[in-house]
């Protein structure tokens, strides 16, 4: 028996590289892992007054299925929250809770995309767009980024590439893998461009609030007539990266996207809904407290600059410095190394430690680089990178 054609498509080079890192584990090998990006794997715990909630939600709460759209408490609360951080403004109709983002591509990538359509992503990118577009048979195209200028997306290029079979452009801001953060003037080019070709803007805002020299733009707020499907969540910001709640809101003010929201809708339909309790104490995140915001970022900066300095000190390693998220994009300059995956392997198999390879966010722009967290406190990034650079200064090309 053989698997579908469509499922061979699917990569996810993010946890790919955990299958042989497991096997390494299993003959005794203690890894640095600065893979994954889960706060919650190192110093960062999840605020008591959220637990709390999950607790008291699964004791008193209704634990039977939810709307499928999800709670219209939540997402009430979710409304309020994003009107204020950059003026969206829709109604609970046009907002869908999600089992965390990559269910609402998957959902929304279903809804819209016949085959040979394309969807244009930034290079590099979070892998699950490639692999979902292809999946529902559209080809994943890409638009550059400078890696020069910071990261920064080409506007030239993404305006001279779309075409007719165009359905929309992704803008993952901050990005994911570089941490690269666009700045107002690309964000609103970017808008615009969509609006010249009637197109609509995914922007995926999951890393909104991490960011750290530079102020977070959104396109929301310069959008206008032109559509836009937001994409956020509590993971990252509310440290509760295994709760899997997202939501996706439909900025559709001439009602272009309002057949593929009602498709949408009708895949929420046949996932039954999102999980209940911790629906109910996503409420109580967004309600309560939010001292841990300030805590975390100020936390992610200081590893930040440390990454940045001691990644650029290492013979063989070059890296620009990441504006938001919790991630760095480092380049392989080593001459004895011309595959970043084999690189990722030999540093995992020798110095063991587990880095993504580049090429698995990007065939062109990942090439020759690789992502690691920022995430651990400066400690265990001093361990983990003093073994990699005593690794690779062994080596010889």
């Amino acid at each position: 028996m053989l698997p579908s054609s469509r499922s061979e498509m699917i990569k996810y080079a993010i946890r790919d590289v955990t299958v042989p890192a497991s096997k390494l584990e299993r003959e005794g090998v203690e890894l640095i892992k600065l893979n994954i990006g889960d706060p919650n794997k190192f110093d960062f715990e999840t605020p008591g007054h959220i637990l709390d909630a999950l607790c008291d939600s699964a004791r008193n709460g209704d634990m039977g299925y939810t709307p499928s759209e999800g709670f219209e408490e939540l997402k009430e609360s979710i409304l309020k929250y994003e009107k204020s951080k950059n003026g969206l403004d829709i109604t609970t109709d046009e907002l869908i809770v999600t089992n965390g983002v990559s269910e609402g591509i998957s959902m929304l990538f279903g809804s819209m995309l016949e085959k040979n359509d394309n969807v244009f992503l930034p290079d590099p990118s979070y892998s699950s767009y490639d692999s979902y577009a292809k999946f529902y048979g559209a080809d994943a195209l890409s638009y550059p980024t400078v890696e020069e200028e910071d990261w920064v997306c080409d506007t030239d290029s993404l305006r001279k590439g779309i075409n007719e079979k165009t359905k929309c452009v992704v803008l993952i801001n901050p990005n994911n893998p570089t941490g690269a953060m666009m700045p107002k003037s690309t964000v609103k080019e970017i808008v615009d461009i969509c609006g010249e070709n009637d197109i609509f803007l995914i922007s995926d805002e999951i890393y909104d609030r991490l960011t750290f020299d530079e102020k977070f733009y959104s396109p929301l707020s310069c959008a206008k007539d032109v559509p836009v499907v937001l994409f956020n969540g509590f993971s990252k910001l509310y440290l509760v990266p295994g709760w899997r709640v997202g939501y996706m809101g439909f900025h559709d003010p001439d009602g272009k996207l309002k057949n593929i929201m009602e498709a949408v809708k009708k895949m929420s339909r046949i996932r039954i809904c999102p999980n209940a309790p911790c629906q109910l104490a996503c409420i109580a995140a967004l309600k309560g407290p939010q001292g841990h915001v300030k805590t975390l970022v100020d936390k992610l900066h200081k590893r930040r600059d440390f990454a940045y300095k001691r990644i650029n000190e290492i013979d063989g390693l070059e890296t620009r410095k990441p504006q938001g998220a919790f991630y760095i994009f480092p380049k392989i300059t080593h001459p004895a190394w011309n595959d970043d995956k084999k690189f990722v392997l030999d540093v995992m198999k020798n110095a063991h430690v587990l880095f993504v390879h580049g090429s698995g966010f990007s065939a062109n722009a990942g090439k020759m680089h690789f992502r690691s967290v920022i995430l651990p406190p400066i400690e265990t990034m001093e361990e983990a990178f003093s073994k990699v650079e005593a690794y690779m200064g062994s080596v010889k090309a």
